[in-house]
């Protein structure tokens, strides 16, 4: 401490005459330019001699354009007065002080620098030393920019728990939120208050399930084991019996940031048992009116073995009886029997839904029926299954006959064969198909003038008249009198 002085806030060297009296004019500069970001030489009347910049960054900002400017021109308005205190400190020999200029940028934001001035020598020289602060004010700007994203964010997390909590509060049934860890109650709705008749600061950090019978308790410890053992939201249930009342409870499994909690569900059973006739009753009704529906419905697992089905589908397949389907593979009566099912049970597997699906249903008698077919996935049931929709769609003449001597009218339709004909029957239809709508535009273009359709498609007339008795696009002439037309 005997090497430095203190003088309001700055420190000095003790001998700075034997530390650096040997120091020439170049290492002398070459100290102050390593000393400051920017080391400005300015005249008493402030006018900027010489400077020097050891930060890159500063150059990008053109500050050798300084050189000969008044220092006062280089920096924003306000500044003006700093400046002139600058240049006057530099004459005290009094204490010094820091003080902040807004330099101007042309074409970008201001740049803040903080400067201390000293007298250079008997010419009235002022040494001028900065240090740039906008490293300083983006450190700032992005501070109170986290700041408020911060503030965002807790403002979002409180609208969460505020919807949390009338939902929680407003539910009507009793849940319960608990620990993982060590089973003990985290939170609780006043359903449980009501339901066991305690208060929330008697319930919040029991264990659960303490207050139940002790082979009940076992039935529940082992509810959350199993819960917890899958690793997953899984969802399972039991009845126990609490203060006297039968309970069915259910609990599943979700984390909160590194801890896991289960959501437990308590439902008397008295209102499990109302609540039963009446879903019973819908289901029944349900199952009526799948009966009873003119489209096909089919219940199969999930390789496609039929479960069940309703009796517009077992006249489409024409069975007398639903035993006769069942256990029986749906693509059985499927026009492309392996491929349709293959593809349908993929599409379910993938998206959990199929619409639309066009393909026939072959009877065992020999009928043949154009479908619609329509199929869901449903995994997560008690018996996995799927369920397919079936809807004849003969009445729509979707393929205007296609393969009863009638041509396909657009390339919907052809591909709708793929799969029925073979490819040579396509091509050849295809090409049919190309070679009459070409015939019928040249008949249009040329208004009905066979020699000039022949012409513009580059037939012979007796070919193209060959070809118009083919396709049954108009009556043969008796003559070719209109050969000579226009």
């Amino acid at each position: 401490m005997d090497d430095f002085v203190s003088d309001n806030g700055l420190s000095h060297f003790k001998s700075p005459d034997k530390a650096f009296g040997g120091f020439d004019a170049g290492t002398t500069g070459a100290l102050v330019a390593a000393a400051a970001d920017i080391a400005l030489v300015v005249t008493p009347d402030g006018t900027i001699r010489d400077l020097a910049c050891c930060n890159g960054d500063l150059l990008k900002d053109k500050v050798e354009d300084w050189r000969g400017r008044k220092w006062a021109d280089t920096v924003t308005d306000e500044s003006h007065a700093k400046i002139e205190a600058l240049l006057a400190a530099a004459a005290q020999s009094g204490a010094q002080r820091w003080r902040q200029v807004n330099h101007l940028v042309p074409g970008g934001p201001d740049l803040p620098m903080r400067y201390l001035t000293f007298p250079l020598g008997e010419d009235g020289l002022i040494l001028a030393l900065g240090r740039e602060l906008e490293t300083v004010a983006k450190l700032q700007r992005e501070l109170v920019q986290t700041q408020q994203a911060m503030e965002r964010e807790y403002m979002r997390l409180r609208h969460t728990e505020t919807r949390y909590r009338v939902l929680f509060q407003m539910a009507s049934e009793a849940i319960l939120i608990i620990d993982a860890s060590d089973r003990r109650i985290v939170d609780a709705n006043p359903v449980v208050i009501h339901l066991v008749g305690s208060t929330a600061g008697e319930l919040i950090g029991q264990r659960f399930p303490d207050d139940i019978d002790s082979n009940d308790r076992e039935l529940v410890v082992d509810l959350f084991s199993s819960i917890r053992n899958a690793g997953q939201a899984t969802r399972e249930s039991a009845q126990i019996r609490l203060k006297d009342q039968q309970l069915r409870i259910s609990a599943s499994l979700f984390r909160q940031g590194n801890h896991a909690h289960f959501l437990v569900r308590l439902s008397p059973l008295h209102d499990l048992e109302r609540e039963a006739p009446a879903l019973s009753k819908t289901r029944s009704r349900l199952l009526e009116i799948i009966d009873l529906m003119p489209e096909g419905f089919v219940v199969t697992d999930l390789k496609g073995q039929i479960i069940t089905a309703n009796p517009a589908f077992l006249d489409l397949a024409q069975l007398a009886t639903e035993e006769q389907a069942q256990g029986e593979s749906l693509g059985r009566w499927l026009g492309r029997s392996d491929i349709d099912m293959n593809v349908l049970t993929a599409n379910l597997n993938e998206h959990g839904v199929v619409r639309l699906f066009v393909t026939t249903i072959e009877g065992d008698l020999g009928s043949r029926e154009e479908v619609e077919l329509s199929a869901v996935s449903v995994p997560d049931a008690d018996e996995p299954c799927l369920g397919f929709a079936i809807r004849g769609v003969g009445s729509r003449q979707r393929r205007n006959d296609v393969g009863a001597g009638q041509l396909p009218r657009s390339v919907e339709q052809l591909t709708e064969l793929v799969g029925h004909v073979s490819l040579k029957d396509l091509v050849r239809e295809t090409t049919d198909m190309i070679e009459r709508m070409s015939i019928e535009a040249a008949l249009e273009l040329t208004s009905d003038n066979r020699a000039s359709a022949a012409e513009l498609l580059g037939l012979s007339r007796q070919s193209l008249y060959a070809k118009l008795h083919r396709y049954g696009l108009g009556d043969l002439p008796s003559s070719h009198s209109d050969d000579n037309r226009g």
